[in-house]
């Protein structure tokens, strides 16, 4: 039996402006391809998970951020890999509009559009974190 490749920690950004979030769409020939998801990458051995963040945020947008919080973070196991995907809400730290260095295409959505676009299974959870927060008062 084979083990299943655990490839670590990874963080995402769910990076605010007004009623918007920033979405990138993943380039189709890596796993997961042509799917959308929140911007970040793996943690770094020795590296905590807000460093990671603004080192991945910097390098696949070119932005730096301010974060709010952190989300609840989730396990998810894919049919050949697994991964703790731990997600935190943030803003821009300055005015520079982010670039798309590593993905195909980068959009601002609101909450209620989410449903119109496929994402990977690991950030569902994080997605509906994300609603129920936004329905409190």
């Amino acid at each position: 039996m084979l083990s299943l490749l655990h490839i670590g920690r990874v963080v995402c950004g769910l990076i605010e402006r007004g009623e918007r979030l920033l979405i990138a769409r993943r380039p189709a020939g890596k796993n997961l391809g042509l799917k959308w998801e929140f911007p970040g990458g793996k943690v770094e051995p020795g590296e905590s998970d807000e460093d990671a963040l603004h080192r991945e945020l910097e390098e696949e947008l070119g932005v730096r951020v301010n974060i709010i919080e952190r989300l609840t973070p989730c396990f998810h196991r894919y049919p050949d890999f697994s991964l703790e995907l731990i997600s935190f809400r943030c803003v821009l730290a300055d005015t520079g509009e982010p670039l798309s260095r590593e993905h195909e295409e980068l959009k601002w959505i609101t909450p209620d559009e989410m449903s119109q676009y496929e994402f990977p299974e690991a950030d569902l959870p994080v997605l509906e974190e994300y609603r129920t927060q936004q329905r409190s008062p």
